[in-house]
This record gives C-alpha cells, structure tokens and sequence, in this order.
C-alpha cells in the first residue's frame, strides 16, 4: 500500500500546520525546499531534523535530492571511493534516525530540465513544460565528456559497494528517472530511461534495498502503460512521484492531477494491488495557483493540497 506524503521545508512555517490539517504526516525532505543545495549530512543534522519534525508529529520518509552523491561518482572518476564511502556514511546515520528511504538520480551535468515554468494551465495557473527544441537552440559542446557505459559501468560499481550497507541500516533505494527520460540531453548521454534500463538497475544488485521512485511523469513521457509498469516493478517501487504530463521525451508540459491524459485511477489501483510495503507517494510537479508568486515553479503549497484530495479520493475507490 501507498502512505501519502509531502514535501515540507526543514523549518517549522504554516505548511507544517497546513500538511497536518488534511491528515498528511509523513514528510519528503528535498533540496528545493532547503533552499541552499544542501548535499552533505552529519549524524546531528540528521537527528536534528528528525526530532523537530517529530515534535510537530510529521515523520520523515524520504530525503531526496539533497543526498551526497557527486559526478565524480556517477562517471567512476578519481576520488568516487571517497565520495562513495560519504554516502554510505550518510546512509548508516539515515538508519540510526530511522529514515528508511533515500531518493537519488543518475542525471550527469544538467539534472532535471524544463524550458518553460510559466505555461498557463486551467484558470490562469502555471505549470511547467520541456521542448527539445527550446533546449538545444544553438549547438554548443557538452558540459561533460562520458560515454553511455561509463555510466552504466560507474552505476553498477556504486550499487555493488553501497547495496550492503543500505541492507544493514536498513535504508531502501529508490533511483529517480532522467528528467526528462531521453536518450542524451544537452549532448550527454543518460542512461535511465526506459523500463529496460531498470531492469538492469535491478539486476546490478538485487535486493529490495535496490529499488525504483516510480516517477509517474517521466514514466508517461517514456510512453509506456503506466498500470502496467507499475505492476512490473511493484515489489521494487519505494517512493512514489504521482503526477501526469501530456506529450513525450521530446516535448511535454505538465498537467493538473485530474487533468493530464492518463487514468490516474487505474494507476493507483494498480500501486494498491501491486505494492506489499508501505511506500511513500508524494505528489510531485503542481500548479502554481492564485496567490503565489511562482518563485519555486511545480513546488508551491496549494497544488499540492489540492493534488493530496484528489489523490486520497482515488485511494478510497482503488479499493472499493
């Protein structure tokens, strides 16, 4: 089954107030909310941040995007065992704290893309959007020179030397999409892009500790059957990212949850039907809506209390 959660900054404000009031406790920690790309964590900060959250009743279960893994890491260049042996660490506190979730991507060089954050969507909101040719206007060099099996290559180390401790502390991995899920973007090349790519992820290390964020909108924009797919990876999926966008790898923009051209229902029953565990689902990429300043596109608070009602109706019908 899914636990619904959100994101919520590391500092006590009115979203904590807000994310109780519609019953939602569990928290997502992510770098767009610590403001400052925070990557690297001690055991005190750690603990920290555990115990103010769990003071206001909200529970921690997932860090993502602000976790310590580098390019030297993800191309296998000098200096990844030093990096590597950071995030283990890091991923030995996250246990000792009772996190049992990290969140991490192999995107190199550019992370996740958008060309637009100021598309108007139903009523005047805003939503985000990517075009291929809005990202590759002149032809430039790549920030970084690697080939496909080099990451595939440094992929399959990382996983080899960290699937062991993350089983010992007691800590599941869920690997992110490329954002979005092309074959190369900005000239580098990615690699997880397809569910073939992750059923190689899977069989680099296998253990439930190796697992998937089953980011819903890049999977669409992979173009495969989402109920399917998520009935594929079910016992591997331990974070969720519910959302739609409508178009491709090549060019998509975000939609409202109720409003994208996927059956979000059919989805849903089939995490409910597929997953075994408890795993974090958070809604992901909302509207801006009325009142909000666009600051922070895809990642302001009214979006995501409206996404959480609709993604609680679609749980009490799923399993009707």
């Amino acid at each position: 089954m899914v636990n619904l959660a959100v994101v919520l900054p590391p500092q006590p404000d009115e979203r904590w107030q807000l994310a109780k009031q519609i019953g939602v406790t569990d928290v997502v920690v992510h770098t767009l909310e610590i403001g400052d790309g925070k990557t690297s964590w001690s055991y005190h900060d750690l603990l920290h941040l555990k115990n103010w959250y769990e003071d206001a009743g909200l529970e921690i279960s997932v860090i993502e995007g602000s976790v310590p893994i580098s390019d030297r890491i993800r191309l296998g260049l000098d200096g990844r065992d030093e990096d590597i042996e950071e995030f283990k660490e890091f991923l030995r506190d996250c246990g000792r704290v009772g996190i049992p979730v990290v969140c991490y991507d192999w995107m190199v060089g550019i992370r996740w893309a958008r060309t637009e954050a100021h598309v108007e969507a139903r009523g005047g909101s805003l939503v985000t959007a990517y075009s291929t040719d809005r990202m590759h206007r002149e032809h430039v060099e790549p920030v970084v020179d690697a080939s496909r099996e080099q990451l595939w290559d440094a992929l399959e180390y990382f996983l080899q030397e960290v699937g062991p401790v993350a089983e010992e502390a007691g800590v599941k991995l869920g690997l992110h999409p490329d954002d979005p899920p092309r074959e190369s973007l900005g000239g580098i090349p990615r690699i997880i892009n397809s569910p073939e790519a992750y059923e190689r992820v899977i069989d680099c290390y296998n253990s439930e500790y190796n697992g998937i964020t089953f980011c819903q909108g890049n999977f669409a924009a992979m173009g495969v059957d989402l109920p399917e797919t998520i009935r594929q990876f079910g016992d591997r999926i331990n974070f969720v990212h519910f959302r739609d966008v409508e178009g491709d790898a090549d060019g998509f923009v975000e939609t409202w949850h109720d409003e994208g051209p996927h059956d979000m229902l059919a989805a849903m029953q089939a995490y409910e039907e597929a997953i075994d565990d408890d795993v974090p689902m958070r809604p992901d990429h909302v509207p801006t809506m009325a009142g909000e300043d666009n600051s922070n596109p895809g990642y302001h608070m009214n979006g995501r209390l409206f996404a959480i009602g609709y993604m609680r109706g679609l749980l009490e019908q799923s399993v009707q």
